[in-house]
């Protein structure tokens, strides 16, 4: 039987994060929250239980339960990544929905989160913390590194090497082949179909970097 999960984060991806895990009929035992508001609310009938730091709760992980950061604020996932490593020894589960295509060859490492119709082809990999959004296509053989996110209705086509902190924006076309540097962001509907540097933001059919219009 798998144990439940503890989801760091309530507000975001959160409430897409609880169905995911019940698509796959894992429990959610409740809701860590670093905004005071938010404490003793619900979500779909689970309870915000409190802070992140708050032991009481965070006593559970790694023994009783599992967990998993809903959020995709990178900045914060990267302090909660940092928190659950050093201080309680503990990498985050993915969440993947049970109407995801993964296929069998897709390696996937932690914490990441893949939402319904997502399509995760063969011979494709992707390290952890990443951020895979509703009927996003991921075709063979790309390579995708740690929070990147792709939005929904993307396609990333074969081939592709992603670096980490990768932005890609909804309804995203990325030709076979390309490389997208580290921490580069690409506005939504965009065509990619040349490389582009780390850093840099894209935009366009086909997509330029902004800084040069």
């Amino acid at each position: 039987m798998k144990k439940p999960v503890m989801i760091f984060g309530a507000r975001g991806i959160a409430k897409a994060a609880l169905e995911i895990f019940n698509s796959n009929d894992i429990v959610v035992y409740g809701f860590l929250d670093d905004e005071e508001a938010l404490h003793n609310t619900e979500i779909n009938t689970v309870s915000v239980l409190g802070s992140t730091d708050d032991h009481e709760f965070t006593k559970l992980i790694g023994q009783q339960c599992e967990v998993f950061i809903a959020t995709d604020d990178n900045a914060l996932r990267k302090e909660y990544v940092e928190y659950l490593n050093d201080s309680l020894r503990v990498m985050p589960v993915n969440a993947v929905h049970e109407k995801a295509v993964v296929a069998d060859s897709f390696g996937i490492e932690h914490g990441s989160f893949v939402n319904t119709g997502a399509i995760l082809s063969n011979d494709s990999k992707m390290g952890s913390h990443n951020i895979i959004n509703s009927r996003a296509v991921i075709e063979q053989d790309v390579e995708i590194g740690d929070f990147v996110q792709v939005g929904a209705g993307s396609i990333v086509n074969t081939k592709v090497k992603i670096e980490d902190e990768v932005l890609i924006s909804s309804g995203v076309t990325i030709v076979a082949g390309v490389k997208i540097g580290k921490g580069a962001r690409i506005g939504a509907g965009s065509v990619v179909i040349n490389n582009i540097e780390a850093g840099q933001t894209v935009f366009g059919n086909p997509a330029v970097d902004l800084s040069k219009k």
